[in-house]
This record gives C-alpha cells, sequence and structure tokens, in this order.
C-alpha cells in the first residue's frame, strides 16, 4: 500500500511539473501569436509586443522542462540507460597503502 501511495504521489508531481511546462509554452505561443495578428490589423499603428506575458510564459516553460528532463536523467542514471558522457564521474580509488 506504501508503495501505491508514493507512486501515486510521484506521478502527481510530475503531472504538475507537465502542466507547467504547457502553461508557459502556450503563454509563449499566445504572446507571438497576438503579435503577428496585430500586424494585419490596420487600426492598430504600431502593434507591442507582450513581454511581461511571454517572459512569464518562458520562466514556466524552463521551470517545467527542466525538472522533468532532471528526473528522466536521474531515473535513466539509475537504471544504466544514459551513455558514457552522462553517467556520474567516479573518483579514483585511494592507492592500497601497504605495511
Amino acid at each position: 500500500m506504501k508503495l501505491l501511495i508514493s507512486r501515486f504521489i510521484a506521478i502527481i508531481i510530475l503531472v504538475v511539473f507537465g502542466l507547467l511546462a504547457m502553461t508557459g509554452f502556450l503563454m509563449i505561443k499566445d504572446a507571438v501569436f497576438a503579435y503577428i495578428s496585430a500586424h494585419g490589423d490596420t487600426s492598430i499603428v504600431s502593434p507591442k509586443f507582450e513581454w511581461l506575458h511571454f517572459s512569464e510564459g518562458l520562466v514556466l516553460f524552463l521551470i517545467g522542462m527542466s525538472f522533468l528532463g532532471g528526473w528522466i536523467l536521474f531515473r535513466d542514471r539509475k537504471k544504466n540507460y544514459v551513455g558514457p558522457r552522462f553517467k556520474e564521474k567516479r573518483k579514483p580509488k585511494p592507492p592500497l597503502q601497504s605495511s
């Protein structure tokens, strides 16, 4: 039962960060789309880019994707699925001292 609850909590955490990344992506997309579509409107003299909306979306996207990418890398390292470039660096063994 404890394993089931811990896996459920892990899934919830992953879903929350996935939704965070998705929301950030949608905010970025909306800011860029609003700027591009404003160029087609003849009643607007000088279209403005929504930098605040874009930067908030970028921060949310980077937080979400960084967490998900780190979690995947941690899991793959644990299961030894990564290439030599991403393996943890091991400290060399100290030389044996003879008495």
